[in-house]
């Protein structure tokens, strides 16, 4: 068996609390551990900039850290196109700068700030330069999915009876309902975000880990051995099994 690998939730702008998780998996694991991301670095925290800053530090340090592209993470690098991209996939009222999704405080941590009457088109041009090539560039390089002999992480999840292989970049980014009703075995243990939860979950056949920071709750923190896995807390491991928080 390789060595652990941990995982941390969808960060969302608190990076104050990625610090914190990344302190936990140093005490656990030592400066070279193996770290997935999930997704979701950026919207709704006040320090995008700095969670995006740190981890582009932490991959040119040549540290073993896979950056996975979350939902929010797509929006921002469409949005940061030559000419503004919109998920087609959303509700028309939705986009990337309206209050629920968060994109505005985003722009807010590069200093770009917003007024009623702005139209998008000046935004995005505020932010176009604002946003560091590097900062465009990362985005535009994360992976949809980073897998083991035991595990699968990916953003949302997976299209239940769909081969791994052959995965669409919306489901892993987007997916919710069927996945989350589906109680079969997918063939590896699938490690998401996403969809808030309480605490990191452990289900059986998949392991939720957005434990609800972009609303201000703990980020999660998570270790795997195989399959065993443990939620990573200032008092170290506590044992993650189905059915029990």
């Amino acid at each position: 068996m390789t060595g652990p690998i941990y995982a941390i939730g969808d960060i969302h702008g608190q990076h104050d609390a990625l610090l914190q998780a990344l302190a936990l998996i140093q005490t656990d694991g030592g400066s070279q551990a193996e770290i997935v991301f999930i997704g979701d670095y950026t919207d709704r925290g006040p320090a995008s900039r700095a969670v995006i800053d740190t981890l582009i530090a932490g991959t040119q340090a040549g540290k073993p850290w896979h950056c996975l592209m979350g939902n929010h993470d797509r929006m921002f690098s469409w949005f940061m196109q030559d000419y503004p991209r919109h998920d087609a996939h959303l509700p028309v009222y939705l986009y990337w700068l309206h209050e629920r999704l968060g994109g505005q405080t985003t722009l807010a941590s590069y200093g770009v700030g917003m007024r009623e009457t702005d139209r998008q088109l000046e935004v995005h041009a505020r932010a176009k330069a604002a946003v560091p090539h590097t900062h465009v560039d990362f985005l535009r390089a994360l992976k949809l999915h980073h897998e083991t002999d035991d595990l699968y992480f990916s953003h949302a999840g997976i299209r239940p009876g769909v081969p791994l292989p052959e995965q669409s970049e919306h489901d892993l980014l987007w997916i919710r309902k069927e996945f989350h009703s589906d109680t079969r075995d997918h063939g590896k243990l699938i490690v998401h975000g996403h969809t808030p939860v309480a605490c990191a979950t452990h289900y059986g056949n998949r392991v939720n880990i957005d434990a609800g920071a972009g609303y201000g709750n703990p980020l999660a923190t998570v270790v795997f051995e195989g399959r065993q896995c443990w939620s990573l807390t200032e008092n170290g491991r506590v044992p993650l099994v189905p059915g029990r928080p």
